[in-house]
């Protein structure tokens, strides 16, 4: 990447990453979007339409494919973890050339998974705080008054150059961008802050509100949990600020992996989850309670994906 004229690639053109592929076209840089057939001709044929208080209500014109076709500068990865293995036959090694892999999923493991499959120099893991969902295909709704992105390259080499000037695209295009030192620091601050939210939200199908009402004591426990094997991780560790942002957060706030359980999709669970009792375990921390929801929810969850109640 020399030049502020970027083409990027945004596999999974969902809420984030079609929030994102529309920003950045809407500030003149070339999009491909990848995805499947229905949706890549909707996307040719009507762009991403994005309805947000922040960045106004505006529609953008977007390349689409099944697949990439040509060398890219950076390739933005917005699918969920559970589609991960199969969309990423949407990006040839052989294709992508020298572009920058950014994934922008949950949990903790996905890294290694790209780093195997891609030369680790550029794979650039990347965190967003924000609220965005897909309406319908190349509809997105943005519903928080913010979004911020931690963009890392560290431990594996890639140029801190490359990671500015992306940052700075990002940045210019919408969302509040920075570059930060430590993969593991920026990938378990987030972990620390979802696993209890996600968790919790998802096994009892309630809202933020009312887990922090009605499940306050198992709530803290699973911050506390999560705190701890962040610090072992090389995260950050402080369950008093997660509890206070929580706290912060409107009551009708839903997790992800809540809203992916009430329409029978495929949840999330071993990548936040999953990845947090195997880290645990790992640094043999002790985390009863987080074992118990994670297990509750194995165990409740349908073949599709829904959450039995």
């Amino acid at each position: 990447m020399t030049d502020d004229d970027l083409t990027v690639a945004v596999l999974g053109p969902g809420g984030v990453g079609g929030l994102l592929a529309a920003l950045l076209a809407r500030a003149g840089h070339r999009v491909i979007c990848l995805a499947g057939d229905e949706t890549a001709d909707a996307l040719r044929t009507d762009g991403i339409r994005v309805h947000s208080a922040l960045f106004g209500d505006f529609t953008a014109r977007v390349e689409a494919d099944t697949v990439l076709r040509e060398p890219v500068d950076a390739c933005l990865i917005t699918v969920k973890h559970t589609a991960l293995d199969a969309a990423l036959d949407r990006v040839p090694a052989a294709v992508l050339g020298d572009g920058l892999l950014v994934p922008f999923l949950n949990g903790v493991e996905h890294p290694a998974i790209l780093r195997a499959r891609y030369r680790p120099g550029q794979v650039a893991p990347a965190v967003i705080r924000v609220e965005s969902t897909r309406a319908a295909r190349g509809v997105v709704d943005h519903g928080s008054p913010f979004a911020e992105i931690d963009l890392t390259g560290a431990p594996a080499p890639v140029p801190r150059a490359r990671l500015d000037l992306l940052a700075a695209v990002l940045s210019a295009a919408g969302p509040v961008t920075r570059v930060v030192d430590g993969e593991a620091a920026a990938l378990w601050a987030k972990m620390s802050f979802l696993a209890p939210f996600a968790l919790l939200t998802t096994r009892y199908g309630l809202p933020l509100g009312a887990v922090r009402e009605r499940h306050r004591e198992e709530l803290t426990a699973l911050v506390e949990e999560t705190a701890a094997v962040s610090r072992a991780c090389g995260g950050p560790a402080d369950p008093a600020q997660a509890l206070a942002r929580y706290d912060a957060f409107p009551p009708h706030t839903k997790s992800s992996m809540q809203r992916d359980a009430e329409s029978g999709r495929p949840l999330e669970l071993d990548a936040i989850g999953g990845a947090l009792l195997r880290a645990a375990e790992r640094h043999g921390v002790p985390v009863p309670v987080t074992a118990r929801v994670v297990r509750e929810l194995r165990d409740l969850r349908e073949p599709g994906g829904a959450v039995r109640r």
